[in-house]
């Protein structure tokens, strides 16, 4: 049986931009927390406070994305020999209670000033602050995508994943700084809190299913699985494959397969065609790990039944 590794397919320059992405949302956070808090204690907008509210869980959750993606991005070692991908499943889980927390919370607040409406002192203050926030969240949600773009991290996902709820909610207290105060609409700032709390929940649904993937081991897509047996079969020498198992851990993807050869064939043999169906599978999946054991073709034995 032969391995080739790929735990240490982020080059240094994707780890770079794990990080950056990482400190930017931390940053911008604690930015967008001291923005609010004034703007809060200037219009007494029950608004602006359900957005401080969720500007305090981005900070918890940008924290935790900042450990998982150091976590994710360390080398296997003796103790973690497949690596330590998997963290970025377990911040993705965090986040998304945080999130829901946080939809919550916004949800309860549009109740509330739904049942008793309050007119909003200094919205200029208040129009203010929520349109810098809009735009150095679009920043943040810009390269954060980039970033996933390049490395395919989940954590970073996530954390892009309520930072774009937050472009909503923002624009949702423009909206309703504005309208209240030259309308005195003052029941459309609820009703657009309860709409940001639904789009805030739909978003939670997707983090959660991807982390869960991530750690029960789901099976790579059917189309990759295929593409894989595609690739091994186009080499002349093979037979033929079975109990073909893949999985993802977050950064890597591990892939393993027997691999049918010729029975009269040398160890040497077999030994050179598994590296090079190692090497064409590693072409087509730079981040995979490829384990392959070789198996004398119409040998039988016990095979997966699925």
């Amino acid at each position: 049986m032969t391995v080739k590794t790929g735990l240490s397919t982020l080059n240094p320059g994707q780890i770079k931009l794990m990080r950056s992405a990482s400190y930017a949302s931390v940053a911008l956070a604690f930015t967008l927390i001291s923005l609010k808090i004034w703007a809060w204690t200037m219009t007494d907008s029950v608004a602006i406070l359900s957005s401080l509210a969720d500007s305090l869980l981005d900070l918890i959750a940008s924290i935790i994305t900042f450990y998982a993606v150091k976590v994710a991005v360390s080398p296997a070692d003796a103790e973690h020999r497949f690596g330590h991908g998997k963290s970025e499943g377990v911040s993705s889980l965090l986040q998304a209670f945080i999130i829901t927390a946080s939809a919550l919370y916004v949800a309860g607040a549009a109740v509330i000033r739904f049942l008793a409406p309050m007119p909003i002192n200094e919205p200029g203050i208040g129009l203010g602050v929520m349109m810098m926030s809009l735009v150095l969240t679009m920043g943040l949600v810009g390269f954060q995508r980039f970033v996933v773009a390049r490395t395919g991290s989940l954590a970073i996902s996530a954390d892009a994943m309520h930072y774009k709820a937050d472009l909503l909610t923002n624009l949702a207290v423009l909206g309703a700084i504005f309208f209240s105060y030259r309308l005195e609409w003052d029941v459309l700032d609820p009703l657009l809190g309860l709409l940001i709390a639904g789009f805030i929940f739909l978003g939670v649904r997707r983090i959660v299913l991807d982390a869960i993937d991530v750690l029960l081991d789901r099976e790579l897509p059917e189309e990759d699985r295929q593409r894989i047996e595609s690739v091994v079969l186009s080499n002349p020498e093979v037979f033929g494959l079975h109990d073909m198992r893949t999985r993802s851990s977050g950064l890597a993807e591990f892939i393993q397969f027997h691999l049918e050869l010729d029975p009269n064939i040398t160890l040497t043999e077999a030994h050179r065609i598994s590296d090079e169906v190692e090497d064409e599978v590693r072409r087509a999946f730079p981040k995979a790990e490829v384990i392959i054991h070789s198996d004398p073709y119409g040998l039988p034995e016990r095979r997966d039944s699925f």
